[in-house]
């Protein structure tokens, strides 16, 4: 059995990716920019400095991302106030289980440290974590290893005893190079062939994880 379990955030835990894309979405089509899915699916998982380098490319180097992600933000934390964000489905059931079995639990988001601990809080879970690895606590932005071994350093734990949780492709490169298991839960994006390698266990909702998990 796993010592440790490190769970990403967004897209993972909380539904929230399709809250951003609907902000996104909005803000583009008013300021008369061509916006899809495609082009959103291009910054998940990543931090805001490289969206920045993706929406430049697309756009222009006078594209105003940052006024744009300061506006998603506002929004964002509006609709979080007014209605929450839903849990994503099998999450409780999961928690559950690690906590039932001693499992260390820590979070691994590229998320800043304030908005991960109102969306944990939003959907009563933040009691369940041992430990929070925020975007603001690390130098480097997933696919590098950095979040998921100051995760496991903060739990005490060789990444090796550890389970990681992710949704995207990136922060499945990001688990893979630290050590960890690594299993996902895809959101928007499916793993490609060359992520398939990397995943110990693929599976459609959270708590699909928890015979696998029994069975290390």
């Amino acid at each position: 059995m796993i010592k440790g379990a490190v769970l990403d955030m967004d897209g993972l835990m909380i539904d929230s990716e399709k809250i951003v894309f609907e902000n996104w979405s909005k803000m583009m089509e008013e300021n008369g920019y061509p916006y899809d899915l495609d082009i959103y699916k291009k910054t998940l998982g990543k931090r805001k400095t490289e969206v920045e380098k993706i929406y430049k490319s697309l756009y222009g180097e006078n594209f105003p991302y940052w006024d744009f992600a300061d506006r998603s933000h506002v929004m964002y934390l509006e609709r979080l106030e007014s209605t929450g964000v839903p849990a994503k489905p099998g999450l409780y059931e999961l928690l559950d289980f690690l906590k039932e079995n001693e499992v260390k639990i820590a979070l691994a988001t590229s998320t800043s440290r304030e908005t991960a601990t109102l969306n944990l809080k939003s959907i009563r879970v933040l009691d369940y974590f041992d430990e929070l690895v925020c975007g603001n606590d690390v130098k480097n932005g997933k696919p590098h290893p950095e979040v998921f071994l100051t995760a496991a350093k903060k739990l005490g734990l060789e990444p090796s005893a550890c389970a990681a949780y992710e949704d995207s492709l990136t922060g499945v490169q990001s688990a893979h190079a630290a050590g960890m298991i690594t299993i996902m839960v895809p959101d928007y994006l499916q793993p490609t062939p060359e992520i398939l390698p990397m995943i110990d266990k693929l599976c459609t909702t959270l708590d699909g994880s928890i015979e696998y998990l029994k069975s290390l």
